[in-house]
C-alpha cells in the first residue's frame, strides 16, 4: 500500500490546473493490474488508500443503492481509469467535478475526468450507483448471496464488483468506512469495529470501520435479521459473533464453534504473533452455500460447516488467515499456497494441541492415503493454475511442504519462521519466492529443492527408506511413518469436513476445493 498525505479535492484541483496537460505524457491507466489468473481483476495506474462506502439496501427488493467515495493516488499520469463495478453507474465526480463515464465488458467502469490526473497527487472519486446485485452476472455467476430476509457479500477471488467500486485486486488494500441503511429490525454486519448505529423514520444506519489495509475481496456485507454476541477479549479487542435466526438444527452448533474465537485467536498470537487487526469475530448466515471464507475481522462461514455438529477446526482456518492470507497477502493468486498452505497446517497444529493428532501423523496419513496415481500429486501448490487454484491438494500438499520444512529446519527455526513472516510483511503482499527466501534466510539452509518437490513438481515425492532413517529423506518428504498408518488421526475427520471451505461454486474451481 502506497500512504501519502491526502490532498483535499479542491486543492487537489487547483494543483492541476496549473500543470498543462501537454507537460506530461497522459495515458489512460491499464484496465487489469496484471494477474495472470485473472487478467480482468484490478486495475492499473492508481492506488486506493480509503473506501468510503454509503450505502442503502432494501431486503425485500434486493435494491442497493450506494455513494462510494475513494481516495485515490494515481501512480501515472492519467487521462482516464477504470473502476470494477457490476452495477449500475448514475454520476462519477473526480476532485468535485463531474466525469465522463462509460462501461466495458462485465465489471469495466471507464472514467475520464475532466482533467488529466498528475501522478502522485491525490484524487477523490465519487460514484453513485444502484442495482439488484442478486442479478448480476460477471462471468456467468453471482458473488451475491439472496438469504431470506437479505444478502450477503462474500465470495474469492473477487466480490466487491456487486457491490461497490473499486481496484478489485489483493495488490491494492485500502482501509475501509461502511455505512449501511437497513429497515428497521434488520441488521448489516461488515468489517471491524461497528462505530455507531441510529434509526430514523423505518430505517436504521450501522457504521463499521475496518482501520487497517484490507484486499477489496475481505471486504463482507451481510443484511438480515440477526442473534448478535459480544464481548471483548482479554488484550481488549471487540468481538462480535452475528448468526442468523433461521439456521434451525445448525444453530447449536455454529454458536458452539463460533463462540470459541477468542480462544482460537489467543492460541493462534503464540504461534503467528500478535492478530494484526482492531476487532475479531465471525457470521453465519442462512445461506445455501457450504464454504468458509476469511473476510477481515469477521469469517463468514456457511451454516453447513456445522451440519455434522460443532467444528472449532475450521474457525481455526479462518482465523489463521487474518495472519496469512489477510495481512499478508498473496502478490497474485498463484501465489495461493501461503495463504491455504499454512490455514490448514494451523488445524493441524491445532489438532496437536488438542492431543489429537500430531502434525506428523497427519501428514503421514494423508501421504500414505493418496497412491502415487491419484490426480492429487499432479496439482502444483506453488501454481496451480485458476482450475486448480483451491484444490484440495493446495490445502493438504501444501501443508504436507510445512510438515517437511519443519523435519529439515527443526522446530525452533521453523516457529520462529511462522511467527516472524507475518510480522515481517504485516499488511502487505507476497509471493511463494519471497516466502522460501525468507525461510532459507531465518533457518540459514538451502531450501530451494525442498520446495521444488513439494510445491512445484506434478507427481508424488519418494518416501522416506523403509529403514527409517528419516534424516536422509527430509528434502524429498516429509517423514511419513512405515508401515502405512491403519487409521486416521482422531481429528481428521473434522480437518476433512473443511475442505469445502473454499468450494464456492464459482464456476472456474468447479471440481476443486475453495477455502
Amino acid at each position: 500500500m502506497h500512504r501519502r498525505l491526502i490532498v483535499p479535492g479542491a486543492i487537489a484541483a487547483s494543483l492541476m490546473l496549473a500543470i498543462p496537460a501537454s507537460a506530461a505524457n497522459f495515458q489512460p491507466g491499464a484496465p487489469g493490474i496484471g494477474d495472470p489468473y485473472y487478467p480482468a481483476s484490478g486495475n492499473g495506474g492508481y492506488d486506493v488508500g480509503h473506501y468510503d462506502l454509503r450505502l442503502k439496501y432494501q431486503p425485500a427488493t434486493d435494491l442497493l443503492e450506494g455513494t462510494a467515495t475513494l481516495i485515490a493516488t494515481p501512480t501515472q499520469d492519467l487521462s482516464r481509469f477504470n473502476l470494477d463495478l457490476g452495477l449500475t453507474t448514475h454520476e462519477v465526480r473526480v476532485n468535485g467535478r463531474k466525469a465522463e463515464f462509460r462501461t466495458s465488458g462485465a465489471q469495466e467502469l471507464e472514467v475520464t475526468p475532466a482533467s488529466p490526473l498528475p501522478r502522485n497527487r491525490p484524487v477523490s472519486v465519487v460514484v453513485r450507483y444502484s442495482g439488484k446485485p442478486s442479478e448480476v452476472k460477471i462471468g456467468g455467476w453471482t458473488a451475491w448471496h439472496r438469504t431470506p430476509d437479505g444478502g450477503v457479500a462474500a465470495q474469492e477471488p473477487d466480490s466487491a464488483a456487486w457491490w461497490f467500486p473499486s481496484n478489485d485486486h489483493p495488490l491494492d488494500k485500502a482501509t475501509f468506512d461502511v455505512s449501511v441503511s437497513v429497515p428497521d429490525g434488520t441488521q448489516a454486519i461488515s468489517n471491524g469495529v461497528l462505530q455507531s448505529q441510529s434509526s430514523r423514520l423505518g430505517w436504521t444506519r450501522f457504521n463499521w470501520r475496518s482501520d487497517k489495509p484490507q484486499a477489496t475481496y475481505l471486504a463482507t456485507l451481510a443484511v438480515g435479521r440477526f442473534d448478535i454476541t459480544t464481548d471483548t477479549t482479554a488484550g481488549g479487542l471487540p468481538v462480535l459473533n452475528a448468526y442468523s435466526k433461521d439456521l434451525g438444527a445448525n444453530a447449536g452448533a455454529a454458536r458452539a464453534s463460533l463462540e470459541r474465537t477468542a480462544e482460537v485467536a489467543e492460541w493462534l498470537e503464540e504461534v503467528f504473533g500478535p492478530y494484526p487487526f482492531n476487532a475479531l469475530g465471525g457470521y453465519v448466515p442462512n445461506v445455501r452455500s457450504g464454504y468458509a471464507l476469511e473476510t477481515q475481522t469477521r469469517p463468514f462461514y456457511s451454516p453447513r460447516q456445522f451440519a455434522s455438529g460443532s467444528n472449532v477446526s475450521v474457525v481455526v482456518h479462518e482465523l489463521a488467515h487474518q495472519w496469512y492470507g489477510d495481512s499478508v497477502s498473496v502478490e497474485g493468486w498463484k501465489d495461493i499456497w501461503i495463504n491455504e498452505g499454512f490455514a490448514r497446517y494451523s488445524q493441524w497444529l491445532w489438532s496437536e494441541k488438542e492431543g489429537e493428532g500430531t502434525a506428523q501423523e497427519l501428514a503421514d496419513w494423508v501421504y500414505a492415503s493418496r497412491p502415487a496415481d491419484d490426480p492429487f500429486w499432479t496439482v502444483k501448490p506453488g501454481d496451480p493454475g485458476p482450475d486448480d487454484q483451491f484444490h484440495v491438494a493446495v490445502y493438504d500438499r501444501g501443508a504436507l511442504a510445512l510438515q517437511a520444512l519443519r523435519n529439515e529446519i527443526g522446530d525452533e527455526d521453523f516457529f520462529r519462521i511462522l511467527k516472524g513472516w507475518p510480522t515481517e510483511r504485516a499488511y502487505g503482499n507476497a509471493e511463494v519466492a519471497d516466502f522460501v527466501a525468507y525461510a532459507e534466510r531465518i533457518s540459514g539452509k538451502r531450501l530451494g529443492a525442498l520446495f521444488d518437490t513439494w510445491l512445484y513438481q506434478p507427481s508424488k515425492p519418494q518416501a522416506p527408506a523403509a529403514t527409517g532413517d528419516r534424516t536422509a529423506a527430509r528434502s524429498a518428504a516429509p517423514a511419513v511413518a512405515d508401515p502405512a498408518p491403519a487409521a486416521p488421526p482422531k481429528s481428521w475427520a473434522k480437518i476433512a469436513a473443511t475442505n469445502t471451505v473454499h468450494d464456492t461454486g464459482h464456476p472456474v474451481h468447479e471440481g476443486g476445493h475453495r477455502h
